[in-house]
Parts: structure tokens; C-alpha cells; sequence
């Protein structure tokens, strides 16, 4: 069986995997030839200002006395230069969007792993196609243009990343930094002749990143005063700056400025989703070959935004978030970053009709060259009668367009060229996508057919080992027929050579050739699919019938809840009428009332909103304290019993309950020291730590009884638990474990029901009892409802108090306990650990459930294996690559989310076995019923 679990694990990865080939795969290609503007540009020099985490409403509006946060930025969007929304892509993170802004593109999922600060793919940008460029802010950021520069142009200046403290004093001060640096560089240039001629040079770039206002965002919100106090901070940074460039270079009219931000950010001071307050993001531009502000009296935008900000009179200009670098390029004159598949946002330019026709051809042919590379790519790898392409631009239809374009430039109707530039650009990025996602459907098709084998075979298996449906002598191995084994080995061989042929990567024959071997295995079983069909035939139609609407019904549900969370409220709501249309009530009375109770109260959760958006540090000390009366009233109540309560394992009780109170205290004076803006105390954190480390062995000393290790797990668990909450989701996991205590008790109960007559006391049973109870029986219907429930119980734990298929909600104050200074692995370690422990004890209750109900945790884990992957089936369905990029990235980690799901559930369910039945102290029994 170890074998299979392997194999099983094994299938899963590989589903798993084909996710990122099909759908995260990287856009770039390389070998373009670089395209450059013929005309003499109107700038020397670009400042490019990131304000990290600005949004574009709270920059823009007036404050509450109806007074500009920033002044010197609405003077230059009201007399010197243009204005308006830069839009953003999910994710909106800083990578993704600082590689937007200075490359063009937009990144490649990829880009995660390596926790978005190095380059998995090299990638051309505008730093690496300039002269010089100098870079001053953040460690994450400057490092990652600068790895990926042509030779030895691209000078970085950055701060220890230690600065990055959400619990700092004042964020401000790396605002500060940035600014005293830029202007200690062109002190020091006055007095170094070779500095002083480079940054004399023309095609020169001067970046300043920003990270004060995200890092107050993220520490305080972006309601706060500290948020918009650092806007006036970097509005007198950027009014000194302006002065000191005009001044160095003698007022000479040469110097283009650019002021965005790389993300906004949510009320509750997160990023990386789509909401309106990530994805809209401020762009200023001024000085050379920059139109200058126009006065309008109507303006086409829908949205309210004109008139609460006061700007509806000067014409906003939209644009694309990697427009900005074609953009860029074309005020100071270099090639297009290779990699750009952004258009030129003319409307910004202000020179001649031919300049800015120009530099619309330069922007077309620039993207037209990836395109006929990533054609050229695929028509390579493609048999000739199976390559179909792109027919809006075929190799006819693009010298049509530049042909036109070419007699337009030379009769001087440039409005035109710009116009069929912008077709070209619109039908090539169409292009690009087409073929970048080419194969797609024949990679889709391979895994489905793999995925519906799988699942088949699973249940194949179930009803061979686990049923009484079949007859014993089909459950007896039977040698395959060599006609099925010859026909398997030569499509195998066929699928093989036709890859081959085509020169496909590696994983192309892992997610083909795979589906061979699994519906091998599933026609081997011929004879239990003979007999299970027989079966069927003599089962009454109406009750297949509804079992299969039930089925369905309960599986449509728990798909719903990844998009609607009300949908686990609707599903915990009809499990506390469960025990009412059974014979529970009747026989266990009291039960049925606290199972009713705690499933309607664990159903108020999945309505209340997201975690992290509102605070709340005084439901985290009700959470504890109600911990602490509980453990109080198990101790009390295991000394009344008299039962043999050492002194040993009272002290492990006694020290988990300090825990919870260490824990209490931490909570509540790391908030109190951070609202100060004193930081995260020393103690504090060795302390939290220290609880993290230790609830993991602290369970091991207690007693194997089942509910003295349950409650010692659930005390050691909660003490971290309690040190990651923020607000009322302290109270979600004391919720779930006492529905949890009582679905024990529940499945207990209804052991009589299905026949099985040995009924142990719960006080009596050991976790570390040794008997196979593997052979006591066999599954029953009634074991495809605990493996619904426990799936259910699952997802409910995954999205009980928020949706984390969005980046967004992970909120940072969650480990403030632990660490403030910014690290992406190890902080987002901490806050998967925090989902991980409500996941943790629903499954060590189930464990629980398997000994009560005298069945294998095998058994039980197939049918959840099944109902898991049908759900994967229904989000590989749902994926989307249209709509708009919350959508699309939803989509796909709803999928994530649920393979995910099922690799953990074979790890989780190790660890819930170390924990409910090792031992440190004594020399406790494995049980075998367990795989």
C-alpha cells in the first residue's frame, strides 16, 4: 500500500505541476533585433520617481480642509506637465510592477518562487539600454536590473535591508535616505571629473525607489496620518530634487521626470490582488518632451474620480502600467526594451507629428519582432500539417500594414501611421498570446484524461478492497490479457514518437505518456467494473438516483465556497439539522444540541468580513481567556474523575496553560509597543518563538488517552495560534475544536446504526492501541459522509475567516509577534503555518474518528482522495486566461489551492499520526490500522 500512496503522491505532483507548464509558463522569448527611434530625442536625462504603495486616489484628492496632501505634484499636474492613472496587473506586488514600469512586461507567475526579487528569466529593460543609470532605494528591488545588465552601467545604491521594519519609529527616514543620497551623489560629481562627465552623458537614468509610504501602509493603513504624512514627505523630496537637477545642469530644459508608483494598496494595507485601490496607481510627467496640461471642459472617464479630485478641468491620460517604458524610451532615445509590450502613449509627447509617428513605427516593429521569433519558435517545433497560424497576421498581412504605414509617413499623414501602428500592435500582441498558449488544449486534454483515470482507478480500488459490493473472486489479482498489455505498449510507443518528432520539452511526455499506465490499471480491473455494473442494475433506480444528487450536491457546494463563503454557512447550517433526520436525537440528546450549537456557530464565521481589515486585539484576549477557562475545566474535571493523572502529565497541562497566557501577554504588549512605534520588543520575540517551537513537542509528553492528547494538542496549537491572530479569528479555532470534540462523540453514536455492535467508552480508548481494526468491517455508505464531512471541515478551515485564494488577504500584522522587518519567505512560512494549524486539528480529530468508527484511515482516505479530485477536475474546468486579472489569477489558484490540498492531506495526516499517538517519555505502540 506504500507503495500505491507513493504513486499516488507521485500522479498528484505531476497534476500539480502541469498547472504552471500550461498556464505560468514564461511569455519571454530572445533573440529580437533592438529597435531605436531615427530621430534625435527630446530629453538627455529621465528621473524616474517609484513612490512604492502610493495609490492613486489618496495622492490625488484633497484632505478633509480641502488642501493638497501634495503640493508641489498638483502644481506640476496644473501648469508644467501631464497627468494620470497608471493601471496595474495582478499581482500587484512590487517586482511584478517595478518590471512592468522599466521593462515593459508584465511578469511571469514564475517569478514567485524566487519570492519576486531575482530574475528566473533574463529579460532586457530600460536601465540595460541606456548610458548610465544610477539607482537609489531598496535592496529587493535595485539588484535585480542591475543582475541583469549588459556590462558595467547600472550603478545601485541601497540601504541594509534591516531598514525595512514595519515596526519601526518612522518609515520615512528610508524616503529620507534615498533623497540625502541623490543629493550627497551630485555634490560629490561636482567634485570627481569622471562622474561629473558621465552623468553629463546623454540617455542617462536616474531612479529613485521610494518604499517609506508602502512600509507605513502595510504598518499602519493607508488611512493613516503617518501614510499621508509621508506623501507631503515625498512631495518636499521630489520639489528639492526638481531644484537640484535644474540647478547641476544649468536650467539647460534636457531633463524628462516621471513620477508613479509600482502598486496601491486595500483600507487594511495589503497588495497583490486586483481591487480598484491596488490597480490604480498615480502617473505625473513633466519637462523635456512632455506635452503640458490642457484644459478640458468634458472628459470620457466614468468613474467619480475627476470630480472628487478637483481635476475634472486638465485632461487626465490613462495608460497601461508597461507603457510607461516605451515611453521612457522614446523621451530619451534608446531602443525599446526587447521584451516591451507596451504602447507608446503619444498623447504624453509633446513634439512634431513625424517624431511621434516614428517612434509608433519603432514601438510596432519592436513587438512585431517577438511575435515572428515566438512564431518561428513554434512553427519550428510543430509538424507542418499540424502548425496552424495566426491568420489576423500572417506574413502578407504585416508588410500590408507597415507598406501602409510607410506611404503614410512619406504623404506626412501621420495620424494614420500612428493609427495602423496601433492595429499592428493590438494584432501582434494577439499574436504573442496565441502562440504562447498554442498548446494549451493538447496539454489540457492529456491531464484530464489522466485525472479522469485516476479517479476511476481510486474507486476501482474502494469498491475491490473496501465493499462487499463485489464478489470475492474478482477480488483475487488476475494476470492481464496480452492483447490489452500489447495495445497499451504500442500507444505509449506511438504518443513517445509523435513528441519526439516534434522535439517537445520533458514534461510534455510525463503529462502524455502518463494517462497509459493509469487506464492500463483501470482496464485490468475489468471484472470488478463487470460486477460493479451488475450490482448497479439491481439497486432501486430512485435511490442511485438520489445518492447521486447528493452527491453532486454536496461536491457543487464545496465549489461554490471557493467563490462564495456564505456557501460554507449554507453547508455547516444543514449539518446541524443532520442529527434531527436521523435516530441521533432520540438516542443521545444533549450531543445533538452542542453539535447543533457549534456548527451554527462555526457557520457565523464564513459571513464575517476578510481577516486583517479590522483589528481587533481584544478578541484575541477574550479567545484566550476563554482557552484558559477551558483547559482549567478539563484538568478540574480529570482530577475529579480520580483517573491517573501524574504529576508528569498535569504539569504538561499546567505548562501549556502558561503558554496561552505568555502568548495573551505578547499579543497584547508587541501591539501596544508597535502602536508606540518603539518596534518589536527582544523578549517578546524569543518568547514567541520559543511557543511556536515548542507546540509541536509539548503534545508528545502528554498521556495517549484520546481526549488527553486532543486536548493537549489543541492547547499547544492555539498558544502560536494565538500570537498570528489579529482580530476575531482567535476565536475560529476554539470554534472548530469544539464541533470537532462533538463530531467525535456524533460518529461514535452512530456506530449502532450501521451495525457495528462493539461500541468502546471514548474515555477508554488509547491512541497507541494496537489492534488491526482494519478487519472489523467494511465501508458502509455512511463513510462517504465523514469523508465529506472531513473535506468540508477542511475547506471550512481554509476559508472560515477569509479568502485566501487572494494575495490580499494576508495581512502582515499577523506575524509583528514574530518578526517586523520584511522577509517574503520567512513571514510567508508563519502565516501558511497559521493556516495550516486549524487544517492540523480537524485532522487529528479524524484521526479520532477513524478509531471511534472502527475503520481504517485507508479506506477513509480513498473516498477523500475522490471527492478531492473531482473538485480539481471542476477548477481545471474553471480556469480562465480571459476577463479581467483577478479573474484569471483566481481561477487558477483555486486550482492550486485544491491539489495543494490533496499532497498536504497525505502529509497532515502524518503529522496528525505523530501527533495523537507518539510518545517521548514511553515507548508507545504504533497503531497499524494507520497506513
Amino acid at each position: 500500500m506504500l507503495l500505491f500512496f507513493t504513486l499516488g503522491l507521485l500522479v498528484h505532483f505531476v497534476f500539480f505541476a502541469s498547472i504552471f507548464d500550461i498556464y505560468f509558463t514564461s511569455p519571454l522569448v530572445h533573440g529580437m533585433a533592438p529597435q531605436i527611434t531615427p530621430l534625435p530625442p527630446p530629453a538627455k536625462r529621465l528621473v524616474l520617481i517609484v513612490a512604492d504603495g502610493l495609490r492613486a486616489d489618496t495622492l490625488y484628492e484633497l484632505d478633509e480642509d480641502g488642501n493638497t496632501r501634495a503640493p508641489f505634484i498638483r502644481n506640476i499636474i496644473m501648469h508644467e506637465g501631464s497627468w494620470g492613472i497608471s493601471h496595474t496587473r495582478v499581482p500587484t506586488e512590487s517586482r511584478p510592477g517595478h518590471v512592468a514600469l522599466i521593462a515593459g512586461f508584465y511578469e511571469d507567475v514564475s517569478a514567485v518562487a524566487k519570492g519576486w526579487k531575482e530574475n528566473p528569466v533574463e529579460f532586457d529593460s530600460l536601465f540595460n539600454e541606456s548610458k548610465y543609470t544610477w539607482s537609489w532605494g531598496s535592496p529587493d528591488i535595485l539588484p535585480m536590473f542591475a543582475k541583469g545588465a549588459s556590462g558595467d552601467h547600472v550603478y545601485t545604491y541601497s540601504y541594509d535591508a534591516k531598514r525595512e521594519d514595519f515596526g519601526s519609529q518612522d518609515a520615512t527616514k528610508l524616503d529620507s535616505w534615498v533623497f540625502d543620497n541623490v543629493k550627497d551623489f551630485f555634490h560629490a560629481a561636482r567634485n570627481n571629473q569622471t562622474l561629473f562627465s558621465k552623468v553629463n552623458e546623454e540617455k542617462t537614468v536616474f531612479f529613485l525607489h521610494l518604499l517609506g509610504i508602502d512600509t507605513n501602509g502595510h504598518a499602519h493603513r493607508p488611512s493613516s496620518r503617518e501614510y499621508k504624512d509621508n506623501i507631503k514627505k515625498v512631495d518636499d523630496g521630489v520639489k528639492e530634487l526638481v531644484s537640484m537637477f535644474k540647478h547641476f545642469y544649468g536650467n539647460d530644459g534636457k531633463t524628462a521626470f516621471i513620477f508613479t508608483s509600482d502598486h496601491g494598496m486595500t483600507d487594511w494595507g495589503s497588495h497583490g490582488a486586483g481591487h480598484p485601490s491596488e490597480t490604480l496607481t498615480p502617473l505625473v510627467t513633466w519637462g523635456a518632451g512632455i506635452k503640458y496640461p490642457q484644459k478640458v471642459s468634458a472628459q470620457q472617464f466614468n468613474d467619480e474620480f475627476l470630480k472628487e479630485w478637483r481635476l475634472e478641468n486638465w485632461k487626465r491620460r490613462d495608460v497601461n502600467q508597461a507603457d510607461i517604458a516605451p515611453l521612457m524610451a522614446s523621451l530619451i532615445g534608446v531602443p525599446f526594451p526587447l521584451n516591451s509590450v507596451g504602447t507608446l502613449p503619444v498623447d504624453y509627447l509633446n513634439n512634431s507629428d513625424l517624431f511621434k509617428a516614428e517612434s509608433m513605427l519603432t514601438n510596432a516593429l519592436q513587438i512585431l519582432e517577438q511575435f515572428k521569433v515566438k512564431m518561428t519558435q513554434k512553427k519550428e517545433s510543430t509538424l507542418p500539417f499540424l502548425f496552424t497560424p495566426f491568420k489576423l497576421l500572417s506574413e502578407s498581412e504585416q508588410l500590408n500594414i507597415l507598406r501602409k504605414a510607410r506611404t503614410s509617413m512619406k504623404q506626412e499623414q501621420f495620424s494614420e501611421v500612428v493609427y495602423l501602428c496601433k492595429e499592428l500592435i493590438d494584432r501582434a500582441l494577439k499574436g504573442l498570446s496565441y502562440y504562447h498558449t498554442y498548446d494549451r488544449f493538447f496539454l489540457g486534454i492529456s491531464v484530464v484524461i489522466g485525472f479522469v483515470g485516476w479517479t476511476s482507478y481510486v474507486s476501482l480500488l474502494i469498491i475491490k478492497y473496501h465493499s462487499n459490493v463485489i464478489r470475492d473472486v474478482s477480488k483475487q489479482d488476475k494476470k492481464p490479457g496480452h492483447l490489452l498489455t500489447s495495445s497499451f505498449v504500442a500507444i505509449g510507443v506511438l504518443v513517445t514518437f509523435f513528441l519526439l518528432i516534434q522535439a517537445c520539452p520533458w514534461t510534455y511526455y510525463v503529462y502524455c505518456l502518463l494517462p497509459v499506465p493509469i487506464w492500463y490499471a483501470v482496464l485490468r480491473e475489468f471484472q470488478v467494473i463487470q460486477d460493479l455494473v451488475t450490482s448497479l442494475l439491481t439497486f432501486p433506480v430512485s435511490r442511485l438516483i438520489g445518492y447521486l444528487f447528493i452527491f453532486n450536491l454536496g461536491i457543487e457546494v464545496l465549489v461554490l465556497s471557493f467563490f462564495h463563503r456564505y456557501m460554507l454557512t449554507a453547508g455547516l447550517t444543514a449539518f446541524a439539522s443532520w442529527p434531527y433526520f436521523t435516530h441521533l436525537w432520540t438516542r443521545a440528546k444533549i450531543t445533538s444540541l452542542c453539535w447543533t450549537f457549534f456548527s451554527l456557530l462555526l457557520a457565523v464565521f464564513p459571513l464575517m468580513p476578510v481577516v486583517g481589515r479590522k483589528p481587533d486585539i481584544s478578541l484575541v484576549m477574550s479567545s484566550g481567556l476563554l482557552v484558559l477557562l477551558l483547559s482549567l475545566f478539563v484538568v478540574i474535571s480529570l482530577i475529579k474523575r480520580k483517573t491517573s493523572l501524574v504529576e508528569e502529565k498535569l504539569l504538561v497541562y499546567l505548562l501549556q496553560m502558561l503558554s496561552i497566557a505568555l502568548s495573551m501577554y505578547v499579543v497584547y504588549s508587541t501591539h501596544a509597543s508597535l502602536f508606540k512605534k518603539q518596534g518589536l520588543p527582544l523578549p517578546n520575540q524569543i518568547v514567541s518563538w520559543a511557543i511556536l517551537v515548542s507546540s509541536l513537542v509539548v503534545p508528545l509528553l502528554s498521556s495517549t488517552a484520546l481526549l488527553q492528547r486532543l486536548c493537549s494538542i489543541f492547547l499547544s496549537l492555539m498558544a502560536t495560534y494565538l500570537l498570528l491572530s489579529t482580530g476575531y479569528e482567535a476565536l475560529f479555532p476554539l470554534v472548530l475544536s469544539c464541533l470537532m470534540f462533538f463530531w467525535i462523540h456524533m460518529e461514535q453514536e452512530t456506530l449502532q446504526q450501521s451495525g457495528v455492535s462493539c461500541k468502546q467508552k471514548l474515555n477508554t480508548i488509547q491512541f497507541s492501541f494496537n489492534t488491526d481494526i482494519a478487519q472489523f468491517r467494511q465501508l458502509h455508505l455512511d463513510d462517504i459522509r465523514r469523508a465529506f464531512f472531513l473535506v468540508f471541515f477542511l475547506v471550512t478551515a481554509f476559508f472560515g475567516t477569509g479568502n485566501i485564494a487572494s494575495i490580499n488577504s494576508f495581512d502582515l500584522a499577523s506575524v509583528y509577534c514574530f518578526l517586523t522587518v520584511f522577509n517574503p519567505f520567512m513571514m510567508g512560512a508563519l502565516m501558511m503555518w497559521k493556516i495550516l494549524i486549524p487544517f492540523l486539528l480537524v485532522m487529528c480529530a479524524f484521526e479520532a474518528v477513524q478509531l471511534t468508527t472502527q475503520l481504517s484511515s485507508k479506506s477513509l482516505f480513498l473516498i477523500v482522495l475522490i471527492v478531492s479530485d473531482i473538485m480539481a477536475l471542476h477548477f481545471f474546468f474553471l480556469v480562465k486566461d480571459y476577463g479581467s486579472w483577478l479573474d484569471i489569477g483566481t481561477s487558477i489558484s483555486h486550482y492550486v489551492i485544491v491539489m495543494s490540498m490533496t499532497i498536504f492531506l497525505v502529509f497532515l495526516n502524518g503529522l496528525a499520526q505523530l501527533l495523537t499517538t507518539k510518545k517521548l517519555t514511553l515507548y508507545g505502540k504504533p497503531k497499524s490500522h494507520l497506513v
